[in-house]
């Protein structure tokens, strides 16, 4: 384990706890997350190191590494995801300054190929080496290891996005930077992550399963995100919600808590807590943040 003694975005040395939860994933360790008293940044800390976190991902029933897998969950999943893809690129058609596109943490490649076929020069990076021969031999993308990173050219991305990955990041800082310098000065980041501030999060408590402890690292917020931001040189553009988010983590949360998945409950809370969220915009449960280089 890894323990931090700074706050990764402010540097920060005092933290408070801010709750205990469990991999209710795979093998149900406790692990804590704590805020910081600064910036307000809530991270997981104590850690798996880079090494010891592979092992928490070493599952047939992780969805995002899992093309194959036909139980309801996973029907869902795909489904939904499905529908975002089409939604993820017409953000990116939106706000795209050119065809080249990096998706970081690109799972077994669906996104960049639909990207693909619509006329982008696609490139996906991905750690998981069973997700990347999926991508490479049933999609055929262009799909590398996370070296990679050190045989990109500067400036050679019109837009790069990373979809539910930034919380997954170990050295948030060193990745960030190095995607300021891979997008070109016109270029646009697009980040999603799940938010530690939506209703459903304070619902379901240490059982939410955007926590995802340990899986999950950091636990941002808006002002959190756009602070981390600003330290590496973005704006912020614009926030957007990922609606459907909310009824999936629900669903994955009823199961944490009560033991079985209860339909119907997700979605009264996933209906709650969207039009909580309608009224106030910043409190839904996932949300995609449009950045853009600060001289931009």
């Amino acid at each position: 384990m890894e323990v931090l003694s700074n706050c990764p975005v402010c540097g920060h040395p005092f933290f408070s706890e801010f709750l205990k939860s469990k991999d209710f994933f795979l093998n149900k360790d406790e692990f804590t997350i704590v805020i910081c008293k600064n910036c307000g940044l809530r991270f997981t800390n104590p850690r798996p190191d880079p090494i010891e976190a592979l092992k928490y991902y070493e599952s047939n029933e992780y969805i995002s590494h899992n093309a194959q897998k036909q139980d309801l969950l996973n029907i869902i999943y795909r489904l939904v995801r499905t529908f975002s893809i089409r939604r993820k690129f017409l953000l990116v058609n939106r706000y795209c300054s050119g065809k080249t596109i990096l998706d970081i943490g690109c799972g077994t490649g669906e996104f960049i190929a639909y990207c693909s076929k619509k006329g982008f020069t696609t490139t996906g990076v991905e750690p998981n080496e069973n997700a990347r021969k999926f991508a490479l031999d049933s999609l055929h993308q262009n799909v590398r290891p996370e070296s990679f990173f050190n045989e990109i050219y500067p400036g050679s991305f019109d837009i790069i996005t990373l979809w539910h990955v930034l919380e997954h990041i170990h050295d948030l800082n060193g990745r960030l930077e190095k995607i300021a310098t891979l997008l070109k000065p016109s270029g646009t980041l697009i980040i999603a992550v799940p938010n530690s501030n939506s209703w459903d999060a304070s619902h379901y408590l240490d059982f939410w399963a955007a926590y995802d402890l340990p899986r999950h690292l950091y636990h941002f917020t808006p002002d959190t995100l756009k602070k981390l931001a600003f330290k590496h040189g973005f704006n912020v553009k614009e926030i957007l919600p990922l609606k459907f988010d909310a009824y999936y983590i629900s669903l994955i949360s009823e199961k944490y808590k009560y033991g079985y998945r209860n339909y119907f409950h997700a979605i009264l809370n996933g209906i709650k807590s969207n039009r909580i969220a309608n009224k106030n915009k910043i409190k839904y449960s996932s949300l995609i943040y449009i950045l853009k280089h600060a001289r931009e």
